[in-house]
């Protein structure tokens, strides 16, 4: 269950960034951030295909890659109580440091290091 959870959160992480990379000025904390948080996706991921079957990874991974783009689309849209926007994007990319150090957390704790 771990295993799905941190591949919801990597796939969320990624679609978060992406939409960063578009809005804001890259400079290079972002990019040595993103590269550690790869490191740790494909490190779950080769978790995935040797201790799960893999075609339920990929159906799952597939899944969560459009939940996670249609979570970000709404918070692009704007999710309004009162005229007040619940969430916003600066809240999102402020959650990117948590959100990267806990996939690499899950990751080390699923390998067992």
């Amino acid at each position: 269950m771990l295993f799905y959870f941190a591949l919801l959160l990597s796939f969320l992480y990624f679609k978060i960034a992406r939409v960063y990379k578009k809005e804001e000025k890259p400079n290079i904390s972002m990019l040595i951030q993103n590269v550690i948080v790869l490191a740790a996706v494909i490190a779950l991921f080769a978790y995935g295909f040797i201790y799960k079957t893999w075609y339920i990874v990929v159906i799952v991974a597939y899944l969560f890659f459009i939940l996670s783009s249609l979570i970000v689309s709404a918070v692009q849209l704007g999710i309004f109580i009162d005229g007040k926007p619940f969430v916003k994007l600066s809240n999102l990319y402020m959650s990117l440091a948590f959100l990267g150090m806990f996939i690499a957390f899950i990751d080390l704790y699923l390998w067992g290091i």
